[in-house]
């Protein structure tokens, strides 16, 4: 009997552990990153009562710059979104690339560096770039994209949040 309890104790233990670990990837993830002004911005700092689109990407990566010119041109369906951009790249090499693109001038992109802690990069187990993550108005993730080839997608679910 006592070895049937320790059975259910250690199987309700491990249940409850992979509960808590889905449910973590299944929130906005509380990242922090360094913005071109020098200023911390975390993740609770975004709006929340509005998507948020989270898109992980290197300046100088091909794809990531493809999907960027995208955004911009559907730059309209971002309107009522929080846009969170975010690399390991130095934060010279992120204010290059805002300025490039012209993201300044959007109020609702936040662009920074994590630097080299890649909380994000293994949050998300990314081995291939630009990544992007769609959460609603609660910060829960709707959907996942490990390419942009998704961004079609991305922007239809967008309109319906």
């Amino acid at each position: 009997m006592k070895h049937v309890s320790r059975i259910t104790i250690l199987t309700l233990g491990v249940m409850t552990l992979l509960t808590s670990v889905y449910a973590q990837h299944t929130k906005l993830p509380p990242f922090r990153m360094e913005q071109v002004n020098g200023k911390v911005f975390k993740a609770e700092e975004l709006p929340y009562g509005k998507p948020i689109v989270l898109v992980y990407f290197l300046p100088d990566c091909d794809h990531c710059q493809k999907l960027t010119e995208e955004i911009i041109q559907h730059i309209h369906a971002f309107d009522k979104a929080s846009m969170a951009m975010i690399t390991y790249y130095p934060v010279t090499a992120v204010g290059n690339f805002a300025r490039k693109y012209g993201l300044n001038k959007y109020s609702n992109f936040y662009l920074g560096t994590e630097l080299e802690r890649f909380f994000l990069k293994n949050y998300y187990q990314l081995t291939s770039l630009p990544f992007m993550a769609l959460y609603n108005k609660n910060g829960d993730l709707q959907k996942a994209y490990y390419s942009e080839k998704g961004f079609g997608d991305l922007v239809q679910r967008l309109k319906g949040l």
